[in-house]
């Protein structure tokens, strides 16, 4: 179940619980509304834990130059002039 199932299922037991006044013999619809929030939340819980380890930094392929040398520019050895 990835990370929509979860919010569908929050959503689900939010209406149940809070928006509907339907009575079932024998089922209780605010608790099944809660049941669903609650396993919707421990959804999404382990979904972000699951994809927090599944990032890895990859290296740059191409490696980096560092040119930090002070560039002199004196009118000469660059070509012109000569």
């Amino acid at each position: 179940m990835g990370l929509g199932g979860c919010i569908i299922l929050i959503a689900v037991g939010a209406i149940l619980t809070f928006a509907t006044d339907w009575d079932m013999q024998g089922v209780n619809l605010d608790l099944v509304g809660v049941i669903f929030m609650i396993v919707g939340l421990i959804g999404v819980a382990t979904f972000s834990s699951i994809a927090r380890r599944r990032r890895v930094v990859v290296p740059p392929a191409t490696p980096v130059v560092d040119d930090t040398r002070p560039h002199h520019r004196d009118g000469y050895s660059d070509g012109y002039g000569v």
